[in-house]
């Protein structure tokens, strides 16, 4: 079991990585307004992907786990696939019939056929979906391991190859940005091929006869919807916020008063800071997600001190990893936003917008701790809230506003969610934040980083002068030096501070080392 959970996570950590880095030199290929078709459309793709990698493989799993035989996991496996085959069904017929209709509503009637071509990867949902939580439901990790890490590859593969030729063949932002998405389908049918075996024995060799009740098709809907769907909700956080954002950003520039390929250009820059949010989160919840088996094993053996011990350490790795994240894109974001893209447009709203790291960070942590323990009331209710937020402000903010005012959407619609989890979960969660005054400790340690970074930032561009200062070159070397700085203050700034405890910092890598050498300056200088 931990075996299969390693491998799942270190695939998690890959897929993750190579979905974020990909967009930097897919962006410089096809500038702001190539990047503002494809990131229109994402999102579609994104909830695709949480049906099919996340949500519904998970709930499955769970599926397949309880049946008693082989035989039951089996049924219970064809009974899921059918049930699943409807739903794509029905989500790729809207996709394709309301193309026209949903590209007008994003201000844009040009995305209809990206909206067409994303639509396809929704035949294949069913299919990757049931195998993944076949799988997993038998502990048996590495298809779901090796099917992600071929999806992730491959369709990167086909999204840089689309810009490539876009740029050599002069295709259009549209022609190019359908290519793009046509990569979710061409992925979907290659990482399905991981599947063949099991979908020969398990769905499509004839029925063995049922060895024990099954639930109806009426009762197995029915948790479809209601358990499936919150898994796939809490999952699709801040994808669904980025679909809210496709409907309302590019609108509200326009009425704001911007000529239309204008607003496509600066939706284009808005949408650089979902990468640095995706990245961010990636170094924020990887090394607390390392926690997530021994807090499973804890809770099954009901030992609630070690439970408690694993939650702490979870939380406050990913609050402090976040946190630093986040003061250090904040002080190092116009030499980050020209390195990255090659110009310092929207560096404001680039710092509003990364504080989601910090917020959804923290969201992530929580819903892994309050799914294990089944309570999943404050999820939902917190995820409803924030997504009515961000709903009821992003349009008018953004017409006041522009993109800072999405950004500032985005955050405060995160702050919701996790407000209202924070406020319904158990008391002994909620004091993990406040107790031995661990913020106050971290705001202190972040707080004296980020100015220390941002003060050398400032000294070496003055010293080069304002030309060099501007040139991406250097700005690659300014960032360099503030992430090896920022990272210094901030270790030596926990050490001094006691954030961490020795637990804690066995779980960060070199922590051991860290711990050798703290102990063995106390033995020098006691």
């Amino acid at each position: 079991m931990f075996r299969g959970a390693l491998i799942l996570s270190i695939s998690s950590l890959i897929a993750k990585i190579l979905s974020a880095v990909y967009r930097i030199p897919f962006q410089n290929m096809v500038g702001n307004t190539g990047f503002y078709v494809y990131q229109q459309i994402y999102p579609i793709y994104g909830i695709g992907m949480t049906f099919a990698l996340n949500g519904f493989p998970t709930f499955i799993s769970k599926l397949v786990a309880e049946q008693p035989d082989e035989t039951s996991k089996s049924l219970i496996t064809r009974q899921a696939f059918h049930i699943l085959s409807g739903l794509s069904l029905i989500i790729f017929l809207c996709l394709q019939v309301g193309a026209s209709w949903i590209a007008v509503h994003m201000g844009d009637a040009n995305l209809a056929p990206i909206i067409s071509a994303v639509a396809w990867m929704f035949v294949f949902m069913p299919w990757l979906a049931t195998g993944r939580g076949y799988y997993q439901g038998r502990f048996l990790m590495g298809p779901t391991a090796s099917s992600q890490l071929i999806e992730q590859t491959v369709r990167v593969g086909v999204i840089l190859l689309a810009a490539y030729f876009s740029i050599h063949r002069g295709w259009d932002d549209y022609h190019m940005g359908t290519w793009a998405m046509s990569s979710a389908a061409i992925a979907a049918v290659c990482s399905s091929l991981v599947f063949v075996n099991f979908g020969l024995k398990q769905l499509l060799a004839p029925a063995p006869a049922p060895t024990h009740p099954l639930p109806s098709y009426r009762k197995l809907t029915k948790r479809f919807i209601i358990e499936g769907g919150t898994l796939c909700l809490v999952a699709a956080v801040v994808i669904l916020l980025q679909l809210i954002d496709s409907f309302s950003v590019m609108r509200g520039l326009v009425r704001q008063g911007m000529p239309v390929e204008v607003a496509k250009s600066i939706k284009g820059v808005y949408d650089r800071g979902q990468t640095l949010v995706q990245l961010g989160l990636v170094i924020a919840t990887s090394f607390s997600a390392t926690l997530l088996p021994a807090l499973t094993n804890a809770l099954a053996h009901r030992q609630l001190i070690e439970f408690k011990r694993h939650t702490r350490a979870m939380v406050h790795i990913s609050l402090a990893l976040s946190m630093a994240a986040t003061v250090g894109l904040v002080a190092l974001m116009p030499q980050v936003n020209r390195l990255l893209y090659g110009s310092m447009e929207g560096t404001g709203a680039l710092r509003i917008y990364v504080f989601s790291i910090l917020v959804a960070a923290l969201i992530t942590t929580y819903t892994s701790v309050l799914q294990s323990l089944d309570q999943y009331t404050a999820m939902i209710i917190g995820i409803i809230a924030g997504l009515a937020t961000k709903i009821l402000i992003n349009y008018v903010m953004v017409v006041h506003y522009g993109i800072n005012g999405a950004s500032f959407a985005t955050v405060v619609s995160l702050a919701v969610m996790f407000a209202v989890m924070w406020i319904g979960s158990p008391e002994d969660l909620q004091q993990i934040l406040l107790e031995s005054g661990y913020l106050i400790k971290l705001l202190a340690v972040s707080g004296a980083m980020g100015l220390i970074v941002l003060l050398t930032s400032h000294e070496i561009q003055a010293l080069v002068g304002p030309t060099m200062a501007n040139d991406r070159g250097m700005a690659g070397i300014i960032t360099l030096v503030g992430v090896v700085i920022g990272v210094a203050v901030f270790v030596a700034g926990a050490v001094a501070a006691r954030l961490f405890t020795i637990r804690e910092w066995l779980v960060l890598p070199y922590g051991k080392r860290l711990i050798k050498l703290v102990a063995q300056r106390k033995e020098r200088h006691p």
